[in-house]
């Protein structure tokens, strides 16, 4: 067995990344350590790590001062949106300062089609043995560590849950001007479109069937939405009924009260990733290996799943009660309980053309 991290390499596609003259903001400040640590040798130094815009404070409490209490090493965060930061690091190459990066798994796919990440290596992060199977595939050159599932966030006062479930009730004329859908450019859109294709085509890459059956649909959708704050002030306001929308969505807005709740679709049952990536040229990969190791241990899962709200990927960790009470069984064994994730190969092969298509057949009309 390989001691490096299995994956299977995603092939180049020339796919452009948008290219922005920004300059990184975050670089190490010491001098960088060997790559590979001498016997009784442990990480140090600075380690830059480049992650999500939102719910920074809370991952800083929930993992950055933990590890670097446990550790010694001073961890400096670099936040920018997926395609932004993936945009700067093929921009700066080896140089980039960047020693990991947490980012969804399109883009991390993405990055991999240029070469921009090196494999995680397994004897380095000893947790990559503890985690479940759907986190280490072998598409990808580093392992997940939350994953995001698609289902339906509904008003209870204008819709029963086994309604929400099915995929035909987004159309059904009672709810004509009720419904919001996710663009197929964020997250949830292609999970969306990749159950209904699933549940109405013949796989779940058949987008014909998908783009027919959303531009059937079209007379019930109010709004073709690009982030969570719009889905979310749809359906507090009463404006919608219902939208297929990630279990992280619901947190907040079960808790606020309000008439609204989360379940999975009984069929077209996908999920997302996110993804630890190690940079080619990262100038501490240690330190790098010592964070992955520690955001996969199950103390480090156990409190991100408390504060962050992050689904863990580690079977040990302990999930709390408001999200086990939103997503059920798949917060703790989403393969149990029926969900995949997709070929992201296929995603990255197809992607440009599906989103060009999206806007010509669907949300455009």
């Amino acid at each position: 067995m390989s001691h490096a991290f299995p994956r299977r390499r995603t092939a180049v596609l020339g796919l452009a990344f948008v290219a922005t003259a920004a300059l990184l903001a975050g670089c190490s400040a010491t001098p960088a350590p060997t790559a590979t640590l001498e016997p009784g040798e442990t990480a140090s130094g600075t380690l830059v790590v480049s992650t999500f815009p939102f719910g920074v404070e809370e991952f800083q409490q929930a993992i950055v001062d933990p590890f670097e209490e446990a550790t010694g090493i001073t961890v400096e965060l670099d936040t920018g949106s997926n395609a932004d930061r993936l945009s700067k690091l093929e921009l700066n190459g080896d140089s980039s300062g960047i020693d990991v990066m947490l980012i969804s798994d399109y883009y991390a796919a993405l990055g991999q089609s240029k070469d921009l990440f090196a494999e995680v290596d397994a004897d380095e992060v000893p947790n990559l043995a503890e985690i479940s199977d759907f986190a280490k595939e072998e598409q990808y050159d580093g392992p997940a560590y939350s994953y995001q599932l698609n289902g339906t966030l509904y008003r209870t006062d204008q819709m029963t849950a086994a309604q929400a479930a099915d995929w035909e009730t987004f159309g059904e004329p009672e709810y004509a001007g009720k419904i919001a859908m996710p663009d197929i450019s964020v997250t949830a859109g292609q999970l969306t479109v990749s159950g209904i294709a699933d549940v109405f085509g013949s796989d779940p890459y058949d987008v014909d069937e998908a783009f027919s059956t959303l531009a059937s649909w079209n007379d019930n959708v109010l709004q073709y939405y690009t982030s969570s704050t719009e889905v979310s002030s749809l359906l507090s306001q009463g404006e919608i009924a219902a939208a297929p929308a990630l279990s992280g969505f619901a947190t907040s807005l079960v808790a606020s009260g309000a008439p609204i709740a989360w379940t999975a679709p009984t069929e077209g049952k996908f999920m997302a990733t996110n993804r630890a990536m190690i940079p080619v040229g990262a100038p501490n990969t240690p330190a790098a290996n010592a964070f992955i190791d520690y955001l996969l241990s199950a103390e480090a899962q156990t409190s991100s799943a408390a504060i962050v709200g992050d689904l863990p990927v580690n079977p040990g960790a302990t999930v709390p009660e408001d999200l086990t009470e939103i997503a059920g069984l798949a917060a703790t064994d989403p393969i149990g309980d029926g969900y995949a994730t997709l070929d992201i190969d296929t995603i990255v092969e197809n992607r440009t053309d599906w989103v060009d298509r999206f806007a010509r057949e669907v949300s455009s009309l």
